[in-house]
């Protein structure tokens, strides 16, 4: 089992949902950083459960302990570590789930992989909850590269079918980047998001869920991050995505939709703005050849409706090997996307760090 991300800045994580603790060891950071310890806070709490009606109503105060690494109010250089001790556990919830499998969870296939020695209780390792250390690292990383001038917002694209405005493939101001991270489900038009919080209340009341899309766009970024083939911006970051509980799918600029389109239509013509020579249009989404072009990265997920329902539904008892049905107790997000979104976007912070530390180092070296 790997859980752990990175070239040059290295995250892993670790525990489960259930148990003491869960954390992160971040290795990599440059000495002398200082953190704002509030800010990160505030990206935890924009994850963290209990935060509104559209929620799961398990709280967490997610309090953050920092084992090592950081000294008199700066990075050392060696690596950061943190953990989050547990403290709303409601175990007994899943005691059925140690024989009866989730439709749509990882139980089953969690089960095969560690032969029946998994941690079951709220999904354990499989938990949406171990993304709280991987928000805390990709909170750390963003602090670094908006000193840099990157910024990197997301909101909700679509929930069950009810579609915000998108960002401008061209970029956006931070400010608005600013005003979406402030609200409990990050839309641009108000309106659209009215409907989705009736759509995400009126699946909850059913006993059933929602999914939808998440745009995210990372403005700012200097020409020439990544490299072709198996380590390009493109594969680091679906790699980091679909890290993501619930991820299914990831397009960039145009996506699917260049199957449609002729040449003439998908290529961005580029022209000079003074001396420097900028794009007309972002149909590839500011990657080309695997490489960041100039333009804002921009790429959007498919998010899967939470597994964990209230609905009966047809599963297997794998003590007793036979058919049976299962309704989820428990507390659970009736749509992944309000939460989802600061993880997103903490996320790219921490694929861009790397590939910006990467290109530095070697850089250097050469």
């Amino acid at each position: 089992m790997s859980n752990t991300f990175g070239e040059t800045l290295k995250v892993t994580i670790f525990g489960e949902s259930h148990g003491t603790a869960i954390g992160a060891v971040i290795d990599g950071l440059p000495p002398g950083i200082s953190i704002d310890w509030d800010e990160v806070r505030r990206e935890m709490a924009r994850r963290a459960p209990g935060s509104s009606n559209l929620a799961t109503p398990r709280k967490e105060k997610d309090q953050i302990e920092i084992l090592s690494g950081y000294f008199r109010d700066h990075t050392t250089g060696t690596p950061l570590a943190m953990e989050i001790r547990n403290t709303n556990q409601h175990s007994g919830d899943y005691d059925i789930l140690k024989d009866h499998m989730r439709p749509g969870h990882a139980d089953y296939t969690g089960f095969v992989k560690y032969g029946g020695f998994n941690d079951y209780r709220g999904g354990g390792h499989f938990s949406g909850r171990i993304t709280a250390p991987l928000t805390f690292a990709g909170a750390i990383a963003r602090q670094v590269l908006e000193k840099e001038g990157i910024y990197i917002g997301a909101h909700a694209a679509d929930v069950h079918g009810i579609r915000d405005c998108p960002f401008h493939p061209l970029g956006e101001e931070k400010a608005l980047f600013d005003r979406l991270d402030r609200k409990k489900l990050p839309v641009i038009d108000e309106e659209k998001g009215k409907a989705m919080e009736e759509a995400i209340l009126a699946a909850q009341k059913e006993g059933d869920s929602v999914g939808g899309m998440v745009e995210c766009m990372i403005c700012g970024l200097p020409m020439g991050l990544g490299d072709p083939f198996f380590d390009s911006l493109e594969s680091e970051m679906s790699h980091m995505m679909f890290s993501v509980p619930a991820v299914k799918g990831i397009e960039f600029g145009s996506g699917f939709g260049f199957a449609s389109l002729f040449g003439s239509e998908a290529n961005d013509s580029l022209h000079y703005a003074g001396e420097k020579p900028v794009s007309l249009t972002n149909h590839n989404g500011g990657v080309l050849g695997g490489i960041s072009s100039g333009s804002p990265v921009l790429f959007r997920l498919a998010v899967k409706p939470t597994a964990s329902i209230g609905k009966r539904q047809k599963t297997i008892d794998i003590a007793k090997k036979e058919d049976t049905e299962l309704s989820i107790g428990g507390r659970h997000d009736p749509c992944i996307i309000p939460r989802a979104i600061p993880v997103i976007e903490n996320a790219a912070a921490l694929v861009i760090l790397d590939l910006l530390l990467t290109d530095r180092r070697n850089s250097h070296v050469r």
